[in-house]
């Protein structure tokens, strides 16, 4: 079995199974060179030459033991017709859906056809990996592509979001289960062309109230896992709830994933003995630990490793690789893990 699958399903792998968020990305050269193919960032992910070459870039240069998707999380409001552009050195613009009105505007209807190219890209990556290497699927969960969706911009104290869940809740719910049910479609296709495992990013979850942790988090994640196990009952599903800390147990028993990432805030200890043994867990290295590299580096993965021996694993950063890493330091992390 792959050592990715192995450890999802509650093996013990040694060393561990290693793959990086964001893995794919500006840090590497190869990936800059096709992304100035490419007149916009939506149509660089929906062209699947250019998609799956950005998706296989990191997997040849470092042997990584999975590809994940190269894609975006705004694909799914993009494919349900909101506009979605992406501005250089500001991010992702969307025109904001704060209404009823709006939402109404939504639809469904073309969404398997705007995203027929993501799974022509997992077709062509499955079948340029070797046996060992497993093909991640994902999708943004619904609270973190609301926000997008609400607040039009990311990096916001999301205000606009937080305000519509507690003063509107039934446009908000609505919302949420739009994107969840769209996100389920999305991940079922993404399987049935080729994915083997999935992850469900939660990036800003660490911003939801924890009075609306379980309706913002937790509900819509357990909607698409429960859709996703009808058809597909033997994928395992990774959850990030990026920044959940005390919401982490409850996200595990919850929602039904397989996994749960962990970010650098949270302790792997903490995390171990807060969640049921039949969750693996991912992580959590200090992405800023992978772009200095050296003696830190190695003192860190040395103490994760530690503390994970014996139970289901696999080796992540806490976030995506910072644009600035050095490509020779991600070498020289997967050098020092294999040797482990």
């Amino acid at each position: 079995m792959k050592p990715l699958l192995e450890a999802l399903r509650g093996g013990t792998p040694w060393p561990p199974p290693i793959w990086l968020m964001r893995q794919a990305g500006r840090y590497l050269p190869e990936y800059r060179a096709i992304r100035a193919r490419a007149p916009s960032f939506i149509e660089f992910c929906l062209t699947p030459e250019l998609a799956i070459e950005a998706t296989l870039q990191p997997v040849r240069r470092f042997a990584l033991d999975a590809a994940i998707l190269f894609a975006d999380i705004l694909l799914v409001p993009h494919a349900l017709g909101q506009d979605v552009t992406f501005v250089e050195n500001e991010g992702p613009k969307l025109a904001p859906v704060r209404d009823s009105a709006a939402l109404a505007q939504l639809s469904d209807s073309r969404a398997g056809e705007k995203l027929a190219p993501v799974m022509k890209t997992i077709a062509g990556v499955r079948a340029a990996l070797s046996e060992h290497v497993a093909l991640i699927g994902f999708a943004g969960a619904p609270w973190t592509v609301a926000t997008y969706m609400i607040e039009g911009a990311g990096g916001s104290d999301f205000e606009h979001t937080r305000s519509l869940a507690y003063n509107d809740p039934e446009f908000f719910a609505a919302l949420l289960d739009r994107i969840a049910d769209a996100t389920a479609a999305y991940l079922i296709a993404q399987i049935d062309a080729g994915a083997e495992a999935l992850q469900l990013f939660d990036s800003w979850a660490g911003a939801v109230p924890a009075s609306l942790f379980e309706t913002a988090v937790i509900s819509p994640t357990a909607r698409i896992v429960r859709a996703v196990r009808t058809r597909h009952p033997g994928v395992p599903i990774i959850g990030f709830p990026r920044g959940a800390g005390s919401h982490l147990r409850a996200f595990a028993e919850q929602t039904g994933v397989d996994a749960v990432g962990i970010d650098q805030m949270t302790s792997l200890m903490n995390a171990a003995a807060a969640l049921p043994s039949r969750v693996a867990l991912q992580g959590n290295l200090d992405p800023v630990l992978l772009r200095d590299g050296g003696a830190a580096m190695a003192a860190e993965t040395r103490s994760i490793l530690a503390a994970m021996r014996g139970r289901p694993f696999v080796f992540n950063l806490g976030h995506g690789v910072l644009p600035s890493t050095p490509p020779e330091h991600v070498a020289e992390l997967v050098s020092f893990l294999r040797g482990k």
